[in-house]
């Protein structure tokens, strides 16, 4: 199961009266939203877009019922046993070719702070900031012990910019750590701190 069919599952199972309209539908063979709601003292539209959700997701049947020619839903448990089983490893940062050999560089004026560490050859964190005028925020990133090595050896701007393999070698970080490093590049592509710098020539 991916991360945003977990999320809607969640939450849905994370509503107030979600356990009392699973309750109908395991001691009831069928319900309508307008039965739900009424039985449980909730708005239609809540129970209605509850038992749609739960259709959706292929938790429930739904049959259409006419009755004095206004047509309604029935709604009925197809399963009755609900696991949410996620695979972590989906969402890994798996380095390829293409993004270790990104030649990349600190982009100029991009406003960020950098802070070192005073007794090493490293970054400690990074400050940047978004928006504008009032609405302008300040974020702090604190980085790993790898991430700040990494951005310590990061091409200055206007200099010739090095891969990302070429960065994580020449700061003497393990080749296993790529992924938290393809991480905080990619953060900071986001804000504008590093720039995808083109081919130099020679």
């Amino acid at each position: 199961m991916d991360f945003r069919t977990a999320a809607k599952y969640a939450s849905l199972l994370s509503k107030d009266y979600a356990e009392d309209i699973f309750a109908l539908l395991v001691n009831y063979q069928a319900i309508s939203a307008s039965e739900a709601a009424a039985r449980l003292n909730l708005h239609i539209k809540t129970a209605q877009d509850f038992l749609e959700s739960l259709a959706q997701l292929g938790i429930l049947s739904k049959e259409e019922v006419f009755e004095k020619k206004r047509p309604y839903y029935h709604y009925a448990l197809r399963q009755t046993r609900i696991v949410i089983d996620i695979d972590l490893m989906q969402i890994k940062r798996e380095p390829t070719l293409n993004s270790l050999s990104l030649k990349i560089r600190e982009k100029q004026n991009n406003e960020a702070r950098f802070a070192v560490a005073r007794n090493d050859d490293t970054i400690t964190s990074v400050t940047i900031w978004s928006g504008e005028g009032r609405e302008r925020q300040e974020r702090k990133i604190k980085l790993t012990a790898p991430q700040g090595k990494f951005l310590y050896y990061l091409p200055f701007p206007k200099t010739t910019p090095l891969s990302v393999a070429d960065i994580i070698q020449k700061a003497g970080i393990d080749e296993s750590l790529a992924p938290e490093i393809l991480d905080l590049v990619q953060l900071l592509e986001k804000y504008d701190v590093i720039e995808q710098a083109p081919e130099m020539r020679d």
